[in-house]
C-alpha cells in the first residue's frame, strides 16, 4: 500500500487524532480561494514586486468577500515568484508551489494538529523564503509524517529544542509580519512531507514544474489534514 493511502486509511480510521492548524469554524468562517497564477489579473508586476501593495490587495480582498482566511495554493503553478531572485537560479525558474498557503492577519495563531515532535526548525530569511520555519515530525502507525510551518514569528524559535514534544491542538507559532516573515504577506505556509531527504530547519516550498510528478509523490495534499 502507498504511504498516501495509508495516511488517508490512518485519518479515516483516527479522526479523534487529527486536530487544527488555525482556528476555522466551518459553520461561520468563510474560506477565500487565492488563484497566484497567469489567470490572476488583478493584481500587476508592481503589486507583486511591492509588498506593502501586495498585502494591501490581500487584506482588502478579504474584507470585501468576508473571509475569514484566504487558501490555496497546492500544487499551484505560480507566477509570483518572479518577484524573488530566491526561486530565479538555474536553468528553470521555481513556479510549482507544494503546500498550502494560509491568508490573515500578522499574530494569527497556528497549532499543531497531531501529536508529534520538534524535527528541526531555522530562520530562513531570505528575501522571498519562508523566514521562520518549524518541522514537525508525526508517528501514525507505521507511517512517519512531517509538517512544515513557514513564515513564522522570530519569538516563535526562541527556546525550542530537537525532540521537544507538541500535543494536538498546542500553540506552536504565529503568523510572522512581513519584516520577518521573508518579506511577505502574513501567510502560513503549511506543507507535508513523507520523507525530509536529509533536510533540517528547511524544506523545499516550491519546485521546478517540470518535476511535478517527482514532488507529488513524497508531498500529500495537506487538505488531508486541514480538511477544508
Amino acid at each position: 500500500m502507498d504511504k498516501y493511502t495509508l495516511l488517508q486509511n490512518y485519518i479515516r480510521s483516527n479522526p479523534e487524532r487529527i486536530g487544527k492548524v488555525i482556528d476555522f469554524d466551518p459553520s461561520t468562517d468563510r474560506l477565500y480561494p487565492f488563484d497566484f497564477t497567469a489567470s490572476n489579473t488583478e493584481l500587476t508586476a508592481e503589486d507583486f514586486e511591492d509588498t506593502t501593495l501586495f498585502s494591501k490587495w490581500v487584506t482588502q480582498k478579504l474584507h470585501e468577500t468576508r473571509s475569514r482566511y484566504g487558501i490555496g495554493g497546492y500544487m499551484e503553478h505560480r507566477t509570483i515568484y518572479a518577484r524573488s531572485e530566491h526561486f530565479n537560479t538555474g536553468d528553470e525558474p521555481r513556479r510549482l508551489h507544494l503546500g498550502i498557503d494560509i491568508w490573515a492577519d500578522a499574530g494569527t495563531p497556528v497549532y499543531c494538529p497531531i501529536e508529534g515532535h520538534i524535527h528541526s526548525f531555522h530562520d530562513n530569511n531570505n528575501h522571498g523564503d519562508y523566514g521562520p520555519t518549524i518541522i514537525l515530525k508525526h508517528q501514525l502507525g507505521d507511517l512517519e509524517l512531517y509538517s512544515l510551518y513557514g513564515h513564522l514569528t522570530r519569538k516563535d524559535l526562541e527556546g525550542l529544542k530537537a525532540g521537544q514534544k507538541f500535543e494536538k491542538d498546542q500553540q506552536i507559532g504565529a503568523f510572522g509580519n512581513q519584516d520577518e516573515n521573508g518579506h511577505w504577506p502574513p501567510h502560513l505556509h503549511f506543507q507535508l512531507m513523507f520523507d525530509m531527504e536529509g533536510w533540517a530547519g528547511d524544506y523545499p516550498g516550491v519546485a521546478k514544474f517540470s518535476e511535478k510528478e517527482m514532488w507529488m509523490a513524497n508531498i500529500p495534499d495537506p487538505n488531508l489534514i486541514l480538511r477544508f
